[in-house]
């Protein structure tokens, strides 16, 4: 019985509780699945039936730069992110605010957009995300907090959040994203420069 200790210690390998990192899931399938709403332009949204807006455009490049296809899935809010913690989603490209309470619940990408916005909970009786919304009272004296806009996936995927930041980091480097901001924001006021690019 001397091979017991070894066994044991392979137990936990064996637990159907253990599970495969995020990027070998992403890797496997060659596609990450990207929860979005659909419904708020410029971010995400259907025009003649077709998904488009900055955060698609975001998703098809970050799929590209994982060398994987993108499959984007048009969901509600009620589904959103319970989808992603439950791994039905990979990710949510849904213009999401950082806030504790959804720092506890998943980890996020560093933010892809900061914005003065307001905050709204829901849109109807359902809880949603925390959302950007603009702001509607411009002539408020004080402009409100900026909101970072990030990339929730599930915790405990260190591989997939060091590959998602490359993959980001490559964007923000290039002047993709920039392109993108430009293309789909520019004019919209709220959308704070980010250093260096005034």
């Amino acid at each position: 019985m001397r091979f017991l200790p070894g066994l044991i210690c392979l137990f936990p390998l064996l637990s159907p509780l253990a599970h495969a990192e995020l990027i070998d899931d992403v890797n496997d399938r060659g596609e990450l699945r990207i929860a979005l709403e659909a419904n708020t332009p410029p971010f995400n949204f259907k025009d003649d039936g077709k998904l488009s807006g900055l955060e698609v455009e975001l998703g098809q490049l970050l799929a590209n730069e994982l060398d994987v296809r993108a499959d984007f899935v048009v969901t509600d809010s009620s589904d959103l992110l319970t989808g992603v913690e439950s791994g039905k989603y990979d990710v949510a490209i849904n213009h999401i605010a950082v806030t504790p309470e959804l720092k506890d619940r998943f980890d996020f990408s560093e933010p892809y957009l900061h914005a003065d916005a307001q905050l709204i909970a829901q849109k109807d009786e359902q809880p949603r995300p925390m959302v950007l919304v603009q702001s509607l009272n411009e002539a408020t004296p004080k402009a409100p907090a900026p909101v970072s806009l990030a990339i929730p996936f599930q915790k405990g995927n260190p591989a997939f959040h060091a590959s998602l930041e490359n993959a980001l980091q490559r964007i923000k480097a290039d002047g993709r994203l920039q392109a993108l901001e430009q293309k789909w924001l520019a004019g919209e006021s709220g959308v704070e420069p980010k250093p260096g690019e005034q």
